[in-house]
Parts: structure tokens; C-alpha cells; sequence
């Protein structure tokens, strides 16, 4: 039997990891002397909560040899293989981590890079599972996700500056200015690391240049996508989808919400897209 697990970087809980069969490996999340366990019981109900009125960013650890090494044993003790997908190399220690965790067990356990964060990993290990399911081999779905996730794009417009300004990604100068013009930065996952590819000058005018970054790559709707949002509520992203409604017509794509690894530093009202480019 072949078994996959999954980080809560990709935005999936454990409730809904559970759901579908997936080992669920929470990324520890602290907020001052508070400790939680993303998607365990850090939910992103309450992670917006508390990051509304936080004076400093919470602070993410990524998930160690020794958590990985258990986890790996108590998934292969009866013989079975387990694939692992793991948040991008290029944003935590993460895979590094789960590969080192790995040596013990050469030919039960595999570990795959993402190169992906949020909806973008969530997707490769939703294709990762139907590959499971059609009944293909650990080593052909290993060499089958490398292959596809070379394919993945994730692309969102963020609402607020703030975040980045308190993580010191910006500066706070920059912040003022952008807040006060409304500037809406939009970003992607770009070879592993999330980067900025433009901005814009209030809402309407971002959502036409996320629609047209979109269109920039012709979607594959027989893989699996989602629409990401973050923050109290979808509004933002309702808004987005009836000014985009065209593009998806016909599709039944879901909305995933943006939990603590990336939302630490994008906040509430992003509103953005994964999916798999043909």
C-alpha cells in the first residue's frame, strides 16, 4: 500500500486531510509565549484573530528530523511506502529536513519538493492522491509529481502592506506610501519562492491585471485547482469571480483559505488562483 503525507503548508487541515486519507504533519506556529500546531488546533478562524491585533509577527517552525523520522516509521512499520510532500525547499528547511529523516527508510519513504506553498502544494498532493488511486507505482508517481509541479502556478493579489512591512520584507516607508495609494502588489510562486510580479492601483484595477496574468497561461481543468483567499471573509474573492466569471465558466473550482505559513505575511484580502498550466 502506498500512503501520502502532506505539511500544513499546503493550507489543509487535519480534519480534511483525515478526510481523504492523507497523513497530516503540522508546522508549529507561535504567537509570543502561545504555541500551536497549524491546522491541529490553530485554525485560520482564529490565526486572523490573533494576527489583527498582534504587535509582532508570529513566529513558524519547521517541522525536524526527529517528528518526520517517527512519523515515517509509524507509517511504514507494516511494510507499506509512503510518498511525502513537503513546503518549498525555498521558503523552510522543511524538506531538507524530511529527506534527512528519509535515509533510514531507502525504498519505503519518498519525499517531494513542492517548490510550492498554500493551494499550490494542496493541488500537487490532490493530483498525488488520484495518482495513488489509478494504482501507479512509488516511484512512477514520484518521478510524475517532479514532472508536473515544474507546472504549477499560484498567482494572488494581497490587500495590505502591513504584513510585510512588520516581517521586514519592505520598508516601512514603502508601506505608508502603498497604503496610502492603495497600491496592491500582486505575487507568484516563482521557482520555489514567492516574489512580486506587479502591482496596481486599487481593486478593479488589480483583479483585471491578475486576470490577465492568469490568462497568460492556458489552465489545465482536468487537474486539480483552487482559488485562494484569506482573512474574515470571501468578499474579496466573490468580487473577483463575478468580474472574472467568463474565465471559469463550466468550472466548479474550490476556495482555499490562506493558513498561518504564508498568511503570517500576507494577511487578510488577498484573493488569487492555483492550478496546473498545460
Amino acid at each position: 500500500m502506498i500512503k501520502l503525507m502532506i505539511d500544513s503548508g499546503s493550507d489543509m487541515n487535519k480534519e480534511e486531510a483525515d478526510n481523504l486519507g492523507i497523513i497530516f504533519m503540522p508546522i508549529e506556529v507561535r504567537f509570543a509565549s502561545e504555541e500551536f500546531l497549524d491546522g491541529v488546533n490553530l485554525l485560520p478562524k482564529e490565526f486572523y484573530e490573533k494576527l489583527a491585533v498582534t504587535k509582532e509577527l508570529p513566529k513558524t517552525s519547521q517541522i525536524n528530523p526527529f517528528r518526520y523520522e517517527e512519523a515515517f516509521e509509524e507509517a511504514t512499520k507494516n511494510g507499506d511506502q509512503l510518498i511525502v510532500i513537503t513546503l518549498s525547499s525555498g521558503l523552510s528547511g522543511t524538506y531538507s529536513n524530511a529527506v534527512q529523516a528519509s535515509e533510514r527508510f531507502k525504498g519505503k519513504v519518498f519525499v517531494v519538493d513542492s517548490l510550492n506553498a498554500c493551494s499550490g502544494e494542496r493541488i500537487l498532493g490532490l493530483y498525488a492522491l488520484d495518482l495513488i488511486k489509478k494504482g501507479l507505482s512509488a516511484s512512477e508517481i514520484v518521478d510524475k509529481l517532479n514532472e508536473q509541479k515544474k507546472k504549477i502556478k499560484v498567482i494572488a493579489i494581497i490587500d495590505t502592506l502591513k504584513y510585510l512591512k512588520m516581517g521586514g520584507r519592505i520598508s516601512a516607508l514603502s508601506a505608508v506610501i502603498g497604503g496610502a495609494l492603495s497600491v496592491k502588489p500582486l505575487i507568484a510562486v516563482v521557482d520555489g519562492k514567492i516574489e512580486t510580479i506587479g502591482k496596481a492601483m486599487g481593486s478593479k484595477k488589480a483583479y483585471k491585471l491578475l486576470m490577465e496574468k492568469i490568462n497568460e497561461h492556458q489552465i489545465d481543468f482536468d487537474m486539480p485547482s483552487g482559488f485562494i483567499w484569506s482573512g474574515f471573509t470571501m468578499d474579496s474573492l466573490e468580487s473577483f469571480k463575478a468580474e472574472s466569471e467568463a474565465m471559469w465558466e463550466g468550472h466548479d473550482i474550490p476556495a482555499y483559505i490562506l493558513g498561518s505559513t504564508i498568511g503570517t505575511h500576507i494577511g487578510h484580502g488577498a484573493v488569487g488562483i492555483a492550478f496546473f498550466a498545460k
